[in-house]
């Protein structure tokens, strides 16, 4: 049954309120995809806090532009049209559904919004490489604390080789 004018004002108000909230935007095809499949990439997406949108490309069109993305146009892509906004971290979006899209061949990865431009497949290809925020922010605590820790068993090793000569003493006198 067709949509009605306000539900599909509706959906519109909701996408473009949406999409100003998220940090990222991927897009995806998802040819021949089973409910099953479905149903298990909404579920990796709400796990990733990532929101996961199906709608018709004409209504995701007019969100985009009343969000001020005026460079999308998800009419460009063939077949049927997602988007997954990744509203927490930018990299989560294009993370999970790259991953999604390794096990299901009729799941492609399309394009994206980052930083409020349009990047390509290829860009979104090397977006889902990226190292998530907390991984990064693991990085730089390993990195700092590095040089402490270098400093600590330095400073640790010299009563530790004293006992040991000790101990050697000991062990030839007996």
């Amino acid at each position: 049954m067709p949509k009605t004018r306000a539900e599909k004002h509706a959906i519109v108000d909701e996408l473009t309120s949406t999409i100003k909230e998220s940090k990222a935007a991927v897009f995806a095809s998802f040819t021949n995809l089973s409910v099953a499949d479905a149903e298990a990439l909404r579920t990796q997406c709400r796990e990733a806090d990532v929101k996961y949108v199906v709608a018709k490309k004409r209504l995701m069109n007019i969100a985009f532009k009343n969000a001020g993305h005026d460079d999308v146009d998800t009419a460009q892509f063939e077949g049927n049209v997602a988007v997954a906004f990744g509203m927490s971290d930018e990299v989560a979006s294009a993370k999970t559904l790259d991953t999604f899209a390794k096990d299901h061949e009729g799941f492609q990865l399309l394009g994206g919004i980052l930083e409020g431009r349009y990047i390509d497949q290829a860009g979104v290809n090397s977006l889902a490489k990226l190292p998530s925020r907390d991984e990064l922010l693991a990085k730089l605590a390993g990195s700092m604390n590095a040089p402490m820790s270098g400093l600590v068993n330095t400073l640790a090793g010299v009563p530790r080789n004293l006992v040991q000569v000790l101990n050697a003493i000991k062990e030839s006198k007996a």
